[in-house]
């Protein structure tokens, strides 16, 4: 498939690399700068790329708008006339940048339009997408690009109205659990440890719990269970996460991004 990548940022680039590593497509990547070309195209040759957004579209079965939002409407003032809306499949992947308005701004109410959130483990394999098709997009198309993110990760096909929840959860939960893994290390430093032995401990500590819950679809409770015995130590460190406020913070966390 021909894919062009407008904007190798954060998450343009975690998708580029994604799909770079599959190797199964031809990718054309675009950036502000030469330097920032010039480094993906080090590591990976077979990218094409280009300082010239309308040039880039041009061909191309999917267009991934991966820029800042506040930039796609200038944007899309470059490409607009290049597009084949006919053939050619627009995805927004801009925060809040909705289908809707991207049909707007591209002036074709009948767009292939989809809303696409990642987070940058797609450059793993391993990210969470939110995939929300615009009104009207025929199914055979949200199926391609569900399987073309299906190569970066799971997917997730749903309204644009449930993005934001997701985008919480998968893209800024993140760096939540970041957050989590480096308390624990400096937990584990207090108790003696070195900082690189206190990471790789909580970063196992993290992988199995998530093996335990996906390898037998188990509700997080019942495995809390499991290690959980009467007077044991588990008890005591839950409970002091309970004194803590641990759960209501977490929650107010992933409240805390949601647009009013």
């Amino acid at each position: 498939m021909k894919i062009t990548v407008i904007g190798a940022g954060n998450m343009g680039g975690a998708l580029i690399k994604g799909w770079a590593k599959k190797g199964t497509h031809e990718l054309t990547i675009t950036a502000r700068t030469e330097e920032t070309l010039a480094r993906y195209k080090k590591e990976y040759p077979a990218i094409k790329t280009s300082l010239n957004n309308a040039e880039a579209v041009v061909g191309a079965e999917v267009i991934v708008l991966a820029v800042k939002p506040w930039l796609v409407e200038d944007v899309i003032g470059q490409i607009r006339d290049m597009i084949d809306f006919e053939h050619q499949i627009i995805l927004s992947v801009a925060a809040n940048v909705f289908t809707e308005t991207l049909r707007e701004q591209l002036n074709c109410p009948k767009a292939q339009t989809l809303y696409v959130m990642p987070n940058i483990a797609a450059e793993y394999g391993e990210s969470m997408t939110y995939l929300a098709p615009a009104t009207g997009i025929p199914n055979n198309i949200t199926d391609t690009v569900r399987d073309l993110l299906l190569e970066v990760g799971k997917v997730k096909v749903c309204k644009e109205s449930q993005v934001a929840a997701g985008n919480m959860l998968s893209g800024c939960g993140i760096a939540y659990v970041m957050r989590f893994i480096h308390a624990m290390m400096e937990g584990g430093v207090e108790m003696g440890l070195y900082p690189s032995e206190a990471q790789e401990i909580a970063m196992q500590a993290m992988k199995g719990a998530v093996a335990v819950l996906e390898g037998a679809k188990m509700h997080p409770a019942v495995g809390i269970d499991k290690v959980t015995t009467p007077g044991g130590l588990t008890i005591r460190g839950l409970n002091e996460l309970d004194h803590a406020g641990f759960n209501s913070a977490v929650i107010k966390c992933l409240k805390a991004g949601l647009v009013k």
